[in-house]
């Protein structure tokens, strides 16, 4: 897509940071923000719709998206949090579990490539939207982020590892910006913080924690989708 929101990662990242300034605070069951409360106008012009202790949305005033046919999925930006990480290193006597960069990387890769192939499908299921590279009048672009990521129980994959059972895999917050591909106008911004919803207490692996990331990220492609039919006026699949 020939625009400025593909040729300005600087940007890009200037806004992933100070959203992730909005949720440095703990999941675990921690609000959003800190003590003081989200602005009702943010300085890019969009107006406070929704805030729950989990939930931030943002639209621009006369916003409207009946017009959107087709959606276009950024590269996601995937960040962990830089204090779970020092926490959990901190807990390690055994240097081979401590995390390294390198582990950060490898699932930082990984997640960006299950984020545009979870939404690719999930977004397209029904066929009433197709996913694009194109800019156009009914093309909707996403701009999306994965930031505060935290994971109770990571995978290292280190020699002799013992099992560990948890009763949640983690914790990560989706930061999604919907733009008007023609106009670059930012449309609407959302931020949400899910906690891995399992109840019951499971033997934690690289295989478990994958599952509890694709059902996160598959949760929010669905209600994107489901969002968008209803301001078109569709029915809802159940």
């Amino acid at each position: 897509m020939d625009n400025s929101l593909t040729r300005s990662p600087a940007a890009r990242l200037v806004l992933f940071a100070a959203a992730a300034l909005c949720v440095a605070t703990a999941l675990f069951p921690a609000r959003l923000w800190a003590a003081e409360p989200p602005p009702e106008v943010t300085s890019d012009g969009l107006h406070l719709y929704k805030q729950t202790n989990q939930r931030l949305a943002y639209v621009r005033p006369g916003a409207t998206f009946t017009q959107y046919k087709k959606v276009a999925i950024l590269d996601c930006y995937v960040e962990f949090s830089k204090d779970w990480v020092k926490r959990y290193n901190r807990d390690q006597r055994d240097p081979s579990r401590k995390i390294k960069d390198s582990d950060l990387e490898r699932a930082k890769a990984g997640l960006q490539s299950q984020f545009r192939k979870i939404f690719t499908e999930e977004i397209q299921k029904g066929g009433r939207y197709q996913v694009t590279d194109s800019a156009g009048p009914d093309a909707l672009v996403l701009r999306p982020g994965l930031i505060n990521i935290q994971v109770n129980a990571p995978d290292i994959m280190a020699p002799g590892s013992s099992s560990v059972y948890v009763e949640s895999s983690g914790a990560m917050t989706l930061y999604l910006e919907l733009i008007d591909s023609t106009s670059n106008t930012l449309l609407a911004r959302v931020l949400d913080g899910r906690v891995d919803p399992n109840r019951y207490g499971q033997r934690s692996s690289s295989v478990t924690n994958r599952a509890a990331a694709d059902r996160m990220m598959r949760s929010w492609a669905d209600e994107l989708r489901d969002r968008l039919d209803l301001v078109r006026g569709k029915d809802v699949t159940p």
